[in-house]
C-alpha cells in the first residue's frame, strides 16, 4: 500500500474510532511499529491527527462539544457494554451517586435488572429511567437545569450532593488526557464531579475508547482519584502506566466491533 493511501485509511480510522493504538494499527496494514510510528509523526506534523505514545486521536476543539444527540449515537454498543460491566459489580442495596451523560443513561438501564437501589442524581433522563423500579430510591439534586442534557448543575447541586456519603460514585467525562486529567467542556461540572468524588466510598469513571486523548478545556479532576476505570479496548501505554502508578484498576470490556468492520 502506497504510504499516500495508508495516510488516509488512518485519518479515516481515527475519524470513526477517534482513539486508535499504534498496535491496532500495525495489524490492520501489516506493517512494522516503527513505519506506523512514521506515518504518525508526519501526519500530526500536519495537523492532521494528534499525536500520542501508543496512537493517535483525532483533533477537536477544546471548546465545544458534540450535540447531545450525537453522544447519545455515537459508541452506543461500547457504552452499553461499558454500562454493563459497571452494573455487575454494583451489589442490590447499594446507594450511589450517577452524573450527567449518555453513559450514565446506559448505565440506568443497566441497573433495572437490580433490586433496592438508593441514587442520588443530578441527571433528569436518569431519574426518569430509574424511577420505573418501585424498590429503587431516586433523589434528583437540586439547580439549574440545562436545555442541552438535561443535567442539573450549579451551587445548589454541589451543595445537595455534600450531604450524602454513597457506596459508588459514577463520574462521566469528555476526555482523558495521557497525563491523567479528566477533561470537559463546562467549568460549572467540575465542583459537582469533585463532590461526587468526595462524598463516594468508590469512584468509578467509565471511558469508552473515543475519549483517550480527546482535548477539552476544563480540568475537572485527575485519574488517581479514581478506583476502577472502565473501557472497551485497552488503555494507551502512557496511560497505563499511571493507572498502574496509581494502583487504579481498568477494566477492559471488548465488543465484538473490529476494524476490519469500518
Amino acid at each position: 500500500m502506497r504510504q499516500n493511501t495508508r495516510h488516509q485509511k488512518i485519518i479515516s480510522l481515527v475519524k470513526e474510532e477517534g482513539f486508535v493504538s499504534t498496535e491496532v494499527l500495525v495489524e490492520h496494514f501489516s506493517v512494522s511499529p516503527q513505519t506506523i510510528r512514521r506515518d504518525l509523526n508526519e501526519l500530526a506534523e500536519k495537523n492532521l491527527v494528534r499525536r500520542h505514545h501508543g496512537g493517535a486521536s483525532l483533533l477537536e476543539s477544546s471548546v465545544v462539544n458534540d450535540s447531545y444527540v450525537n453522544r447519545k449515537q455515537k459508541t452506543a454498543k461500547e457504552k452499553m457494554k461499558i454500562a454493563q460491566a459497571m452494573a455487575e459489580l454494583i451489589p442490590d442495596g447499594s446507594s450511589l451517586f450517577i452524573d450527567i451523560g449518555t453513559t450514565s443513561e446506559a448505565l440506568a438501564r443497566a441497573l433495572l435488572n437490580h433490586n433496592n437501589l438508593r441514587i442520588v442524581t443530578n441527571n433528569l433522563n436518569v431519574a426518569t429511567i430509574l424511577m420505573q423500579k418501585p424498590d429503587f430510591r431516586v433523589i434528583v439534586a437540586g439547580g439549574e437545569v440545562r436545555n442541552k442534557d438535561a443535567g442539573v448543575v450549579g451551587e445548589a447541586t454541589v451543595d445537595f450532593i455534600k450531604q450524602f456519603r454513597m457506596d459508588f460514585g459514577i463520574v462521566t467525562i469528555s476526555g482523558l488526557d495521557m497525563d491523567g486529567s479528566l477533561l470537559d467542556f463546562d467549568y460549572q461540572e467540575v465542583r459537582v464531579t469533585q463532590a461526587i468524588i468526595e462524598c463516594s466510598q468508590e469512584v468509578f469513571l467509565p471511558v469508552d475508547h473515543t475519549k483517550f486523548g480527546r482535548n477539552a478545556m476544563v480540568n475537572i479532576g485527575n485519574i488517581n482519584q479514581v478506583n476502577k476505570l472502565f473501557t472497551d479496548i485497552e488503555p494507551p501505554e502512557e496511560l497505563a502506566k499511571l493507572l498502574q502508578l496509581h494502583q487504579v484498576e481498568s477494566i477492559v470490556c471488548e465488543t465484538s466491533l473490529e476494524l476490519s468492520d469500518i
